[in-house]
């Protein structure tokens, strides 16, 4: 069960849910900061085993892309 919530590695589980709601508008920016490092330290208490390894990817996958591109799109409203 562990393979499908993590819940031996908090930081992965914490990491993919602040990623998936990272793609809200106004939050999208602080928790794809959130999302990203918690996925770091997902990663690394993954370890050898991978527990939580899967979850950990995606959190930083989701918190570069929907919090960098929120970023990306605030920036490009500030110049305009």
């Amino acid at each position: 069960m562990d393979h499908v919530i993590p819940m031996k590695n908090i930081p992965a589980l914490l990491g993919y849910y602040f990623g998936v709601f990272s793609l809200l508008p106004v939050l999208g920016i602080p928790l794809g900061i959130a999302a990203i490092t918690c996925g770091v330290f997902g990663l690394r208490a993954a370890g050898p085993t991978g527990v939580g390894g899967g979850h950990a990817i995606t959190a930083l996958v989701l918190g570069t892309i929907f919090g960098g591109g929120q970023c990306l799109i605030a920036v490009l409203i500030m110049l305009n």
